[in-house]
């Protein structure tokens, strides 16, 4: 038996498609449905253009970031992010299986248009929108994904065999009001480690030298009669 999921007809709100290292919205894409007219989108318009503003090339390739009754859930690829806002009970992993169709379609939608060159492209171009007519492949998907009970869907979610549990989940709140960037915390991780390597090879240090203070009277002892032995056999 399947879990069924209870969403409206379009879960999937907005998409946004952006350059990490300043934030520049490459493609924006919103669910044309009546809720987009409200002021209540217009607030979440804002929270994803100021996450966008705060992600870095540190910042961590996945995160789940919750902004009632709503979902953040972006992913960064060759340093581009894609954000996209979902219904709270809109299934995660299904989110971001969506996420990587649209990463991969992007790059193909590109490389058919500048070749080699599409991610300098993406890396240097100067106004904001520039790949906008993406948004017919976005609408398209986001019809593809909009009832994550389908057969289709669900096959997805049944073949899909990574781990989302490692992806972090913060709150809107925590990221936008403590001024912080988005900074990965494999980073932190790796300093801890460092730090944990550097402990143990000082607890060797100490435990040997402990071992040369507890032995070194006896060491010296028998090497002493060892060489009063010798001395007395050559004479």
């Amino acid at each position: 038996l399947h879990h069924k999921y209870v969403t409206s007809n379009m879960p999937i709100e907005h998409l946004y498609i952006a350059r990490v290292t300043d934030g520049l919205i490459l493609v924006a894409s919103m669910e044309h449905g009546p809720s987009s007219n409200n002021e209540k989108m217009e607030l979440f318009k804002s929270q994803a253009k100021q996450l966008l503003k705060k992600l870095n090339p540190r910042s961590t390739s996945k995160m789940s970031i919750e902004s009632n009754p709503y979902v953040f859930h972006y992913m960064i690829d060759q340093g581009i992010c894609y954000l996209t806002l979902t219904e709270k009970n809109y299934p995660k992993r299904l989110a971001f299986l969506f996420l990587e169709e649209i990463s991969k379609d992007f790059e193909q939608d590109l490389k058919a248009e500048y070749g080699d060159e599409w991610l300098r492209t993406v890396e240097t171009v100067g106004r904001q929108y520039a790949f906008i007519k993406f948004d017919r492949v976005i609408q398209k998907k986001r019809r593809d994904y909009a009832d994550p009970n389908s057969t289709a869907n669900m096959k997805k979610l049944n073949d899909d065999l990574q781990s989302i549990h490692n992806i972090m989940r913060k709150t809107i709140d925590d990221v936008l009001d403590r001024g912080n960037k988005l900074d990965d915390v494999s980073e932190i991780s790796k300093n801890l480690a460092t730090e944990s390597k550097k402990y143990k090879w000082g607890a060797k240090q100490l435990s040997f030298m402990a071992l040369v203070k507890q032995w070194a009277p006896l060491v010296a002892i028998a090497v002493l009669g060892l060489i009063v032995l010798a001395i007395r056999f050559l004479w």
